[in-house]
């Protein structure tokens, strides 16, 4: 239960990974949220799973998707970050995460799926990861706040992949977020461990949710973000 899935192609030159790709809640486990709660944001980034597969079925870009919700735990935080296992999420109280077995949850869902992400990438060895995250047009918690952007790159130390895919995607006229409305300096955990720490190149990926809520969204941009990251390979070999 929660186990990694793959998708596509074995070895090839892109991969893809994303770590908030479900809404599973494994059996046997109440998190006490309302009804409706693991469709929204909070729960699974949606568009990304439809993004994830077009990509690896239709553009041979192999995926890592994790198969558990991030309400369960955030496999994208750091092991001691204070959200791994979220008590509230833009305003919705979760009930079955307070006082949770840490250790449990760490060794049931996080690190499997971090060894085998470690392992699938160490037999890829791939030239670039695409790190796909999908964002809200609007938090809950901050009504006024609209984030106008279509697409966003973060990065933390290696900035030149994403320089690189901004510069394409606006030459689409897109609106493109540069580490907005996420910081990469802060909130880089998977990419980190998985390619910054290992001398990887790889572009972290936000689209706005909406855009990729249906299946038509989701085949166009898949075919965007494979155009992008093939001719950000190119840029970068080009040097």
């Amino acid at each position: 239960m929660g186990t990694p899935k793959t998708v596509g192609p074995g070895k090839t030159g892109i991969v893809l990974v994303s770590d908030h790709a479900s809404n599973l809640v494994p059996e046997g486990l109440d998190l006490g949220v309302p009804p409706g709660t693991m469709d929204m944001h909070i729960a699974v980034d949606i568009g990304v799973e439809g993004v994830a597969e077009r990509m690896a079925r239709r553009h041979a870009i192999p995926a890592h998707l994790a198969c558990v919700s991030r309400l369960v735990i955030d496999l994208h935080r750091e092991e001691d970050h204070p959200n791994l296992i979220p008590m509230e999420s833009d305003g919705v109280l979760v009930p079955g995460n307070i006082g949770a077995d840490r250790a449990e949850r760490l060794a049931k869902f996080y690190h499997p799926y971090h060894d085998a992400m470690a392992d699938w990438l160490d037999e890829a060895d791939p030239r670039l990861i695409v790190s796909l995250h999908s964002f809200t047009p609007q938090l809950e918690t901050q009504p006024d706040e609209n984030r106008p952007w279509e697409v966003a790159l973060l990065y933390n130390q290696n900035a030149e992949p994403a320089r690189h895919a901004i510069r394409l995607f606006a030459a689409q006229g897109l609106t493109v977020g540069d580490n907005q409305p996420y910081s990469g300096r802060e909130l880089n955990a998977t990419m980190n461990r998985h390619a910054e720490a290992k001398g990887r190149d790889y572009l972290a990926i936000e689209v706005r949710n909406d855009l990729i809520a249906t299946e038509a969204g989701q085949a166009r941009w898949a075919a965007l973000i494979a155009d992008v990251a093939q001719r950000t390979v190119l840029a970068l070999d080009a040097k």
